[in-house]
């Protein structure tokens, strides 16, 4: 079976301004990121991003906004030779509808599970919020909440020494 870490996106991968990041113009990768998936990546983990992204269902993006982001995300990982396995979002809202994908629901990372063979036990989430942890749980991944915006070499490292 495959090892795991799924990442949230606004906040973990990308500067988190407090309100939706949609335009590509106005995503910036955080400080390390690039580098730290790498580490991942050559250590033999799958990397996923799990992110809600609700401001669809408010009408205030499009999930052409939100694909093109995620295609520049792959295409500067993609430089350093890093993949992402896969991008799963939620474009619901519950202010708007219920759903079963949306974190702190599990499903958007159970479909990741099934799909490519992942242990859950050998994986984790990082994420800034504690409905990223619920998420992770809520699937018997190990969650893991990291500070917002920040580097997140010390968490990547805490997920290297645990596997060890």
């Amino acid at each position: 079976m495959n090892k795991a870490v799924f990442l949230d996106r606004d906040g973990v991968i990308n500067y988190d301004p407090g309100d939706y990041t949609y335009n590509v113009n106005e995503f910036k990768l955080n400080d390390g990121i690039i580098e730290n998936l790498k580490i991942l990546f050559d250590k033999g983990f799958l990397l996923i991003l799990i992110t809600n992204q609700g401001g669809i269902s408010k009408k205030l993006y499009s999930h052409a906004n939100v694909e093109e982001i995620h295609k520049y995300l792959a295409d500067e990982l993609n430089k350093v030779g890093v993949k992402l396995t896969e991008v799963y979002y939620c474009p619901h809202h519950s202010i708007n509808e219920k759903c079963i994908c949306r974190k702190p629901n599990s499903l958007m990372i159970e479909k990741a599970l099934a799909r490519f063979d992942i242990d859950p036990k050998k994986s984790f989430m990082l994420g800034d919020k504690m409905r990223d942890v619920e998420c992770a749980e809520n699937a018997g991944v190990k969650g893991i909440q990291v500070e917002i915006n920040k580097n997140i070499e010390s968490y990547v490292d805490q997920i290297i020494n645990t596997l060890k």
